[in-house]
């Protein structure tokens, strides 16, 4: 099941994508409602999702609407650095050190923007680097959660693109800053449940700038599994849901090209991930 959030004649709902139609699913909701988290939140809603029909009367065109960003405001974006077997061996080439543990950080929640809204190039930026990832959200929280559970924990995925300030990363040793500028984090198109996922450590991950590839690769090549990911991080913190992670990058990224090579004002960013779908990206002059 596709769960995504949307904008049809100026009002932002959600929905399920159902062949090439949305069907709003705001009915089954009581409150208000922010984004797909609070789907995620009502089991009853879920099941009630899982066996709607769309008819003319409550679903829409795919064509005619806008994609949003599925979840807004996470309570968590977390990050996970060098986390591919291939990109550590770029890395190596660099003269970088390889960490020897997980190593996360936090995406500030407002960078997160829509899969197929504008990234902005920051005026204070000078190296700007994209980051092919895939997205995991949190769907029961827990905290200790064992490898062998952690999996079940997982409402569903999506695509991301961890677009990078590089100048502005290395100012700061946490990263943040550097990861954090607004519209930064463009995620989507949509959720894709877990149970459509049979095994998220076999997907491709792929991404193009002006329709060269820059990076293809598989989940099976992560350092640490997704598994292992969710019980390292929740030895520390309380997952929750609609906490949402991304898990790292594979071989390609511009800093690591021969020589660099960046973003500029014009390109178009195409990030692909097998079974979920695609974003895709047009950088911009930062408004004034």
């Amino acid at each position: 099941m596709k769960l995504t959030r949307y904008t049809h004649d100026g009002k932002t709902s959600v929905g399920v994508v159902q062949n090439d139609r949305i069907i709003n699913l705001d009915a089954l909701l009581a409150g208000p409602i922010l984004d797909v988290s609070a789907l995620l939140a009502s089991p009853e809603a879920i099941n009630a999702a899982r066996t709607t029909q769309a008819t003319a009367e409550n679903s829409v065109s795919l064509s005619d609407v806008r994609l949003e960003a599925p979840i807004l405001r996470p309570g968590k974006f977390m990050a996970l650095g060098m986390n591919y077997k291939d990109h550590e061996a770029e890395a190596r080439r660099l003269g970088v050190d390889i960490p020897t543990s997980q190593v996360w950080f936090s995406k500030q929640i407002t960078c997160i923007t829509g899969p197929f809204d504008d990234v902005h190039y920051p005026r204070v930026c000078e190296r700007l680097d994209y980051e092919a990832e895939l997205g995991v959200v949190i769907g029961k929280g827990g905290r200790r959660i064992s490898e062998s559970e952690a999996l079940s924990h997982v409402a569903g995925y999506f695509v991301a693109n961890d677009v990078s300030a590089r100048d502005w990363q290395a100012k700061s040793p946490t990263w943040t800053l550097g990861k954090s500028f607004d519209t930064h984090g463009p995620i989507g198109p949509w959720i894709v449940t877990a149970d459509e996922i049979a095994d998220p450590q076999n997907l491709t991950v792929s991404l193009s700038v002006n329709g060269e590839r820059r990076q293809h690769s598989s989940t099976e090549l992560m350092t640490y599994s997704i598994a292992k990911q969710i019980a390292y991080l929740s030895e520390v913190m309380t997952l929750e849901p609609g906490d949402i992670l991304i898990t790292g990058t594979p071989a390609g990224v511009g800093i690591a090209m021969q020589p660099p090579t960046y973003l500029s004002v014009g390109d178009v960013v195409r990030v692909e991930i097998s079974g979920i779908g695609h974003i895709e990206n047009t950088i911009v002059e930062e408004p004034k």
